[in-house]
């Protein structure tokens, strides 16, 4: 099979898809561009913020781009690459791109609320609160595990002391992104300039910033880049966020786009060969098929992390509500995407049908700046041009979840749909900064065992999450009055896959305790989070499904 085709086929698909199904599902939910947006009638200047749709696209595009579009099929494809197409490309269509609309559609009809106060408002308070404590635990596993990449990746040292220059190089161009991120959101939000005047800015400081890292690598060591990080993403948190996360995201979303269309050029001219089997087996190294491969491509088919963007902090800056289709189902097409190209890298480098050695990140740097150099460009600096990507794509993604855990945690304690006013410790815990202080304390905590020791979860925690948003978003079409039996096929779907995975884990490391292997440290952590998500997933679960199969 030839890359090139792979990637056309899916990108056809995609289009289709977009005019088709998305504009299908805004008509017959009833997206009406004449109602003010929660962004004008409850604006604060700190999260409800009305903004363009370039620029809440680019908000949400590197926020849920993490990671996940990456690793996911790179690492599942040793179950053979036509599973790991299929699941992409129909999961990204009928799962991932329907649940990050609704979860927009739903918020925005929701005063701009996140899904923990539609449970409340339409299931009832106890599954809100479940939800809202599934979800901050969430958070502190994204934060943990991110952090951890991104500080590895920062890292301008190897294991002998020897200095790597392109990490060093991206650890200088990210920083130079956050400074000349809050200028440029100062400029966006007093000045007001076009589309157009603000886009050309932008890419001018993208560019500036690149050169500097450049020539100019900053060689700092993972644990000082492990306190540099958890100290931005406590001011990214708590900041307004058209001073820092939005323009910083707008930034990054350049960089984002570019690298896709430059890996799209590169696909098109090399035409890679897939050297990988179609289909290698239904049990591989003893990971099954189902429901290992569903929950290992998450963010490139569905992620329940999206739902929590969608709803915590892009409906807030949603200016018209005819944007959501194109930023929340655009937005997950263009993710599947670039899972398919993940998918073509990995196939690209394979050996003997055999994945070639190296972690995802590195594999899909070989292989982009691999396609690229053939077209006459500069080896080294593309490599660190792609890893500054995968760089830009986990730090965007951190301190969103990071917000989103702060928001989470404050709804916890304050928000209500009945109204009633918090208590005196109840609003001392929903303060801005004691949410966030005590969300990336425990955050920073986790991250110190390694996040190779809590990435297991990560998967079936994010798709649990993506099955309970698509249960409160269907149960809010029912009571709207709106059709919603588009949502029920893949909630159950992946409410199956997700408590199956969680008890395989439990079940593993239960095993490890018997057996004397067993670290309290990594192995206990993980086997804490795994009891705790699933129970949380199945009474959510449970109320949820109550409250759909009553009358409407």
């Amino acid at each position: 099979m030839n890359g090139a085709t792979l990637m056309l086929a899916a990108l056809v698909i995609f289009i289709l898809a977009y005019y088709g199904y998305g504009r299908w599902l805004a008509r017959l939910w009833g997206v009406d561009e004449n109602l003010p947006t929660p962004a004008h009638t409850l604006r604060d200047g700190v999260d409800y913020v009305p903004s363009r749709r370039s620029v809440v696209f680019g908000h949400q595009f590197a926020s849920i781009a993490g990671a996940g579009p990456i690793n996911g099929p790179i690492i599942a494809a040793m179950f053979g690459w036509v599973p790991v197409a299929l699941w992409v490309i129909l999961g990204g269509i009928f799962f991932g791109a329907v649940q990050d609309f609704s979860a927009m559609y739903a918020s925005v009809r929701n005063k701009g609320k996140t899904i923990g106060y539609l449970i409340e408002l339409y299931i009832g308070k106890l599954g809100k609160q479940l939800f809202l404590a599934f979800v901050w635990l969430f958070s502190i596993l994204v934060v943990a595990a991110f952090a951890d990449i991104v500080a590895v990746t920062f890292n301008g040292f190897a294991a002998d002391g020897a200095m790597i220059t392109a990490n060093a190089s991206v650890a200088t161009t990210s920083i130079m992104f956050i400074f000349a991120a809050v200028g440029l959101g100062f400029y966006i939000h007093g000045r007001q300039p076009d589309g157009y005047t603000s886009g050309a800015v932008a890419i001018v400081i993208l560019i500036a910033s690149i050169a500097i890292g450049l020539y100019c690598p900053l060689y700092v060591p993972r644990t000082t880049w492990l306190y540099v990080v958890f100290a931005y993403v406590f001011v990214a948190a708590v900041t307004p966020i058209w001073a820092l996360l939005q323009p910083r995201d707008y930034l990054n979303s350049f960089l984002l786009v570019f690298m896709i269309a430059a890996a799209c050029a590169g696909v098109l001219y090399t035409r890679p060969e897939m050297r990988l089997p179609a289909f290698t087996g239904f049990v591989v190294n003893g990971q099954y098929l189902f429901p290992i491969l569903f929950v290992t491509v998450a963010c490139g088919a569905i992620s329940g992390f999206h739902s929590l963007v969608s709803s915590g902090t892009a409906s807030k800056q949603v200016e018209n509500e005819r944007d959501m289709l194109p930023i929340s189902f655009g937005g997950m097409l263009i993710e599947a995407l670039l899972a398919i190209i993940a998918l073509v890298a990995v196939g690209s480098l394979a050996l003997g049908g055999k994945l070639p050695a190296g972690s995802p990140p590195i594999i899909f740097a070989q292989a982009i700046s691999g396609f690229l150099a053939d077209l006459g460009l500069p080896r080294e600096v593309i490599y660190t041009l792609v890893t500054l990507s995968v760089s830009a794509f986990a730090l965007t993604s951190l301190d969103s979840v990071a917000r989103v855990g702060r928001l989470a945690f404050q709804e916890f304690f304050t928000d209500s749909a009945e109204g009633t006013k918090p208590g005196t410790l109840s609003s001392f815990l929903a303060n801005r900064y004691v949410a966030t202080v005590l969300t990336l304390i425990f955050g920073y905590l986790l991250a110190l065992v390694g996040y190779q020791n809590i990435w297991p979860l990560f998967g079936s925690a994010n798709q649990l999450l993506g099955a309970l948003s698509l249960l409160a978003c269907a149960v809010f079409l029912k009571r709207t009055k709106r059709q919603g039996w588009m949502l029920h096929a893949p909630m159950f779907i992946m409410l199956a896959v997700t408590f199956c995975a969680l008890l395989i884990s439990a079940y593993k490391l239960l095993a490890k305790l018997g057996g004397g292997d067993f670290g309290l440290a990594s192995d206990g952590l993980q086997l804490v989070f795994a009891i705790l998500l699933f129970c949380l997933g199945v009474l959510v679960a449970k109320s949820g499904i109550a409250k759909l199969r009553e009358a409407a």
